[in-house]
């Protein structure tokens, strides 16, 4: 007697196949054509900038597209002491680092007590933080300038940190103020019941349940902070240099005899922790996008 094995096929699935139409399968292969051209055009360039840190400038112009005859570091050991791009790659990880902690407390304090607490002038308040987003940067410049050299913080490291920090926090406050306005209150009030204050409240409870929110934030603040250019050379022109300074620096002495091997491994070295940062931080922001979907 032959038993006759049955593929069972969950209900969901059948439920999807049914509801599929040719439309619709039209429509998600070409999102999927347009997504992997667009992946081609970002991750290409990437890759041939990464493969040509590896060759010297006649090998560049020679066989741009072809690999390196050998792989050695030489391009990154001459970007990093001879151009100074290792102090500078220090330096921005301490000015970027501290910033972003100090805006991501900052930010997520102010947004929670907007999200949370009514008061008097807390719409206001409100409304100035978006006011700030609007703001150009390049507008603030020249006072910005005379401010820093009053209080003696001009080219000056932490002159910079506190910069990153003010104009980073309007668009923090602003992320993180939905995600605190949708969470329950329920918690909160059930914590005060269970005899917790207000800042056990929010760093054990309500900080922890807004982590896609803070990551996702984190990684835009990370971008546009590490990427930052006029407001360093701006104010930072005569301090310690950061990455975007020395890189354009490193760029700018070398005149028309440009070592595009060593050019391409300090673009590398600038582009290596935003990849990282994201990699870090995949899953919190695709869980941030879920959420936000769902919502």
């Amino acid at each position: 007697m032959t038993l006759l094995k049955q593929k069972t096929v969950p209900v969901g699935h059948i439920e999807r196949e049914a509801k599929s139409t040719p439309g619709d399968r039209a429509v998600a292969a070409t999102s999927h054509v347009v997504l992997a051209i667009w992946s081609a055009i970002v991750v290409l360039p990437l890759l041939w900038t990464f493969m040509s840190s590896f060759k010297t400038s006649n090998e560049i112009f020679a066989s741009p597209f072809a690999l390196p005859g050998a792989w050695k570091l030489d391009n990154y050991i001459k970007a990093w002491s001879e151009a100074g791009i290792g102090a500078a790659f220090i330096n921005s990880v301490i000015v970027v680092g501290v910033s972003l902690v100090l805006v991501m407390l900052l930010g997520a304090m102010c947004a929670y007590v907007l999200a949370r607490f009514t008061f008097r002038g807390s719409r206001i308040i409100y409304v100035l933080m978006l006011a700030g987003l609007t703001f150009p940067i390049f507008l603030a410049m020249v006072p910005l300038f005379g401010v820093l050299k009053g209080m003696g913080l001009l080219n000056q490291l932490p002159g910079l940190i506190i910069t990153y920090v003010a104009f980073a926090l309007p668009f923090t406050v602003f992320f993180l103020f939905a995600f605190f306005k949708n969470l329950p209150g329920e918690i909160a009030e059930a914590a005060a019941i269970d005899g917790a204050g207000e800042w056990r409240t929010f760093f054990q409870i309500m900080l922890p349940m807004a982590r896609p929110g803070l990551a996702s934030v984190a990684i835009f603040n990370f971008l546009g902070l590490w990427n930052q250019f006029l407001i360093p050379v701006t104010i930072n022109a005569g301090g310690p240099k950061v990455l975007s300074q020395e890189l354009f620096a490193f760029a700018q002495q070398m005149g028309y005899a440009v070592d595009f091997g060593a050019l391409f491994a300090a673009v590398t070295v600038t582009v290596i922790p935003v990849l990282i940062a994201y990699i870090l931080f995949q899953r919190q922001l695709q869980g941030s996008v879920s959420q936000g979907t769902s919502r």
